[in-house]
């Protein structure tokens, strides 16, 4: 009988422990009703609770942008802080905010959007190239060490500051100022096109086929020869490479200008002494002497960097003052 008892006493601690373990999840459940979960706000209300961006906020309503951030998506909004637009000049912000500049108060918001979802995991991958953002234009992205970069060296450059804040309908990285849209990059040929001392290099990239390969996405590194250096060739050569029946030559010479990847200055200052290869399979020797850059020294035609780190939606430009022979390949 006693054995039955303690049989029968077991059995009910067990149902009690269950039946209060039970009213703790209850109540767990309870509180956990409370707290919102990341990501379940859309990026507009996610920009308000945050309290660092009342700025922003305030400029999307003003601009009548508000509802589109609200929307599906998805969207990856760099955002700039409240200190970042008490950094721009005095009463900047005032006047975007007026109705007359709505226009440019879009412009300018517009150029800190993406229509996609970009995590930071993806942005390795964009090093030296662009995204097209939801104002039309391209926003340069660099990789520098640690930090995500944008618009480098431009009227406004920004640095991402905290990654990966979720929301419902994108994603937020907070930057350290107001994009420009005025920095705004192009691809090497239309950078090339647009400045003027480059119109050798781009009829004879048109006469190779090679114009929509450098409109690509990159990233590359391109070693601009000059219309003077095109000129420093012997008399009639320019004109014998634009012929139909020359162009693998000259396609083989405009590859040996053009490598695969970014190379920014400051690396190649890194690679003195050493060569890399170019797209036609070719090689350069990079030489650093006194304050130069030197491609092929000694060779045929030995060529000097006379402007670097000019910054293109798809890679580099660096300006030389020689057309690089492809028969200098060490």
């Amino acid at each position: 009988m006693k054995k039955e008892i303690n049989i029968l006493l077991h059995y009910l601690f067990v149902v009690i422990m269950v039946l209060f373990l039970a009213s703790c999840d209850l109540f767990d459940d309870d509180d956990d009703d409370d707290v919102e979960p990341e990501g379940s706000k859309n990026i507009v209300d996610t920009a308000v609770d945050n309290g660092n961006f009342t700025t922003l906020v305030a400029a999307l309503v003003a601009a009548g942008l508000d509802d589109d951030l609200k929307g599906e998506g998805p969207f990856t909004v760099f955002a700039p802080t409240d200190d970042a637009f008490d950094a721009l000049p005095s009463g900047t912000v005032s006047a975007l905010l007026e109705p007359a500049n709505q226009d440019t108060l879009i412009d300018i918001l517009t150029f800190h959007v993406y229509a996609g979802d970009v995590y930071a995991a993806d942005v390795i991958a964009l090093d030296g190239t662009s995204a097209t953002m939801l104002n039309g234009s391209d926003l340069r992205i660099d990789i520098m060490g640690a930090l995500v970069i944008l618009s480098m060296d431009g009227n406004r450059e920004a640095i991402v500051t905290i990654t990966d804040i979720m929301a419902s309908n994108g994603v937020i990285h907070v930057i350290d100022t107001v994009l420009d849209p005025d920095d705004a990059t192009s691809s090497i040929v239309d950078t090339a096109v647009n400045d003027g001392r480059f119109t050798t290099l781009v009829t004879a990239l048109v006469a190779a086929g090679l114009d929509d390969d450098l409109e690509g996405a990159g990233p590359l590194t391109v070693f601009v020869p000059t219309n003077d250096a095109f000129n420093a060739l012997p008399p009639g050569t320019v004109t014998a490479l634009l012929q139909p029946a020359n162009q693998d030559t000259l396609i083989d010479i405009l590859l040996y200008h053009v490598y695969n990847g970014s190379v920014l200055a400051s690396l190649a200052i890194a690679l003195d002494g050493s060569s890399v290869e170019m797209l036609n399979s070719g090689s350069i020797s990079i030489d650093v002497v006194g304050n130069n850059v030197v491609l092929n020294s000694g060779g045929n035609r030995e060529a000097t960097v006379i402007i670097t780190d000019v910054l293109c939606s798809n890679g580099v430009i660096h300006v030389v003052d020689a057309v690089l022979d492809p028969n200098d390949s060490p």
